[in-house]
């Protein structure tokens, strides 16, 4: 089995920043691509950022330019550096990996528990 465990969310002023982080643990071959995704309150869940293997970034229009995802594929772990944030970033994030646990499995799509990020003043 596989777990994805995230750490780093929090409440935060407008314009602040947060680091979200991600850890992928059991047995896993190679992680194809890791994300992250968010959900607010009566809105569906929406991608924020992927990351893939060969270190190719996408963004949803709404973060870019203030996010940053990153990755360390030998830790199995994805980061997102949150800065300039704003009211409507208020959400629940969700870590997701895109993995094989082997050479010739198929993939598996994988989401952590979720942590709150809340932007007041």
């Amino acid at each position: 089995q596989v777990q994805l465990v995230e750490s780093g969310g929090g409440l935060v002023q407008p314009g602040g920043s947060l680091r979200l982080s991600c850890a992928a643990s059991g047995s896993i071959f190679i992680i194809n691509r890791m994300g992250w995704y968010r959900q607010a309150p009566e809105k569906e869940r929406e991608l924020v950022a992927t990351i893939i293997s060969g270190g190719s970034t996408n963004y949803a229009d709404s973060v870019k330019g203030r996010f940053t995802i990153s990755r360390d594929n030998a830790k199995n772990t994805v980061s997102l550096q949150m800065n300039s944030l704003k009211p409507e970033d208020t959400a629940v994030y969700y870590c997701n990996a895109l993995l094989r646990y082997g050479q010739h499995t198929p993939e598996y799509n994988y989401w952590g528990q979720g942590t709150q990020v809340t932007v007041s003043s």
